[in-house]
Formats: C-alpha cells, structure tokens, sequence
C-alpha cells in the first residue's frame, strides 16, 4: 500500500501535527506499506531543524526524524517555505523542498490521501 499525509497546521498549538505524524510513523511500520509525508501552508515550519520545546512535550522535529528513518519521503512545499522565509538550510536532514508537481504525482501516486 501507498499513502501519501498532506499536512497544513502550524506544527504547535494545536495537535493536529502532532497527530498526523503519530498516524504516518505507525503506518510505516506495516509491512509492504511506503509513506510519502507533504508538508504545506504552516506545516513547513515542521521541517526546521532545531527546534526547542519544553521538556516532557512533544518534538516535531524528532517525529519527522523518525519518519525519515522509517524511509518516508517528505517534502516541504516550496513557494509556501518561500512565503515564511524559510531555506533549504532550514531543513531537517532528509527533508526536500518540493512543488506542486511534486505533491501532483504523489497524489497520483498514493493508493490513500490522508489529509491533516
């Protein structure tokens, strides 16, 4: 199975990241099953490296790690890390910036679209 997760949310104050990337890890790790993750809008903010978080809270960063290690290919949405100021540089290690095409035919792509 394909699944591909588009995710919108800024990745704190709500739960809906936290969520979405809870639902893509455990989805990874059923066999024969590959996982794409899209981040876009101010979900892009999930895929900056260094992030701080009080102790005891989740870490987004560390679930998109997590993600990566699973083999899931995750991009970031370009024009959208453009209209928040964010590089390349910015990435978590094994995160890309993407495009539309991109999101185009991963959704062609993917068997389930799970949008967050």
């Amino acid at each position: 199975m394909k699944a591909l997760f588009i995710i919108n949310d800024p990745p704190y104050g709500t739960e809906r990241v936290y969520n979405a990337l809870r639902h893509a890890n455990a989805v990874s790790k059923a066999p024969d099953v590959t996982v794409k993750v899209f981040l876009m809008a101010d979900a892009v903010h999930s895929g900056r490296r260094g992030q701080k978080v009080p102790h005891g809270y989740y870490n987004v960063e560390h679930m998109l790690t997590i993600a990566v290690r699973h083999q899931a290919e995750v991009g970031a949405c370009g024009s959208c890390m453009d209209a928040r100021g964010l590089t390349d540089e910015d990435l978590i290690p094994g995160i890309h910036r993407s495009s539309m095409e991109e999101l185009t035919a991963w959704t062609l792509w993917a068997d389930q679209v799970i949008v967050y």
